[in-house]
């Protein structure tokens, strides 16, 4: 098992190595575990914009948390609804989210649906909304739901005078922290590493998310090396390409990697009761 986990933390480990390396020492030996000579300049280059990249890691922690919440909150009550076998037109609200899954509407609809109907182009909630319902993360709940809260302890609170909201935020919610750890991870993820919706929304650069500036970054990066002939010389500019890569890689997952461990008891206890689509 240990070495299983070592196989998966070790391509972040050697991704780290890289980053700590210099570009001559790259150049020349390729990528090594252990290189020749060791080096900051990656990180030294992208230090020249840390104004932008701290203002881009605010706006995706704010996005991240504020889009996670709204997530876990449309996903926990719908998958609730649909768990409960009294719900009337139960199918039809189950239908509603698979045909999603199955069929997507594609990109014209979604986006004139966010800039020309809610009007959100340039506004915080153009990277929150379109997220923010998972048909994927209702169906793990809703066999959370039915699987891990037993009907009997809900029919005694009703009998006891408790209303559908008092039982679905005093009884239902605490008995299934590791269902929402789940879905909330997943959600998480998936906001810190979007950059999409970005490219599609937000022209405003005080907006741009963390990973659609490293995105920036490495495609400029890209173009000097492609474009050194048309008077764009990268060696005069010093820029480690190689090392500044793989310190855009780090920074981009480093706060995912380190959140992590902390959720790692209730995703699998979640995952794995909840996996079972019923």
């Amino acid at each position: 098992m240990s070495i299983v986990g070592f196989l998966g933390v070790f391509p972040f480990i050697f991704i780290i190595i890289v980053s700590l390396t210099s570009e001559n020492s790259i150049i020349q030996n390729g990528y090594k575990l252990f290189p020749s000579e060791w080096s900051i300049e990656g990180y030294r280059y992208l230090s020249t914009m840390s104004g932008q990249i701290l203002n881009a890691l605010m706006v995706s922690v704010l996005v991240t948390v504020l889009g996670t919440i709204i997530n876990v909150t449309f996903t926990s009550t719908y998958a609730y609804a649909l768990s409960r076998p009294n719900l009337p037109f139960k199918k039809f609200f189950l239908v509603l989210i698979i045909i999603p899954m199955l069929i997507g509407a594609g990109l014209v609809p979604g986006y004139i649906v966010v800039t020309n109907l809610l009007n959100l182009k340039n506004t915080i909630w153009a990277l929150i909304l379109p997220a923010a319902f998972s048909p994927f993360n209702i169906i793990i709940m809703r066999t959370f739901f039915k699987k891990s809260v037993p009907n009997s302890i809900i029919e005694s609170a009703r009998i006891d005078g408790a209303s559908e909201l008092r039982v679905f935020l005093q009884i239902v919610l605490p008995l299934s922290v590791p269902g929402l750890a789940t879905i909330g991870l997943f959600a998480a993820i998936g906001y810190w590493n979007d950059w999409f919706n970005a490219l599609l929304y937000i022209t405003k650069t005080n907006l741009y998310p963390l990973q659609y500036v490293l995105m920036n970054i490495q495609s400029n990066i890209d173009y000097m090396l492609d474009n050194a002939g048309l008077g764009i010389n990268i060696s005069q500019l010093n820029i480690p390409k190689e090392a500044t890569r793989m310190a855009l890689v780090v920074i981009a997952t480093l706060p995912i990697a380190v959140s992590y461990p902390f959720f790692q008891k209730y995703f699998i206890s979640g995952l794995t009761i909840g996996g079972v689509k019923e």
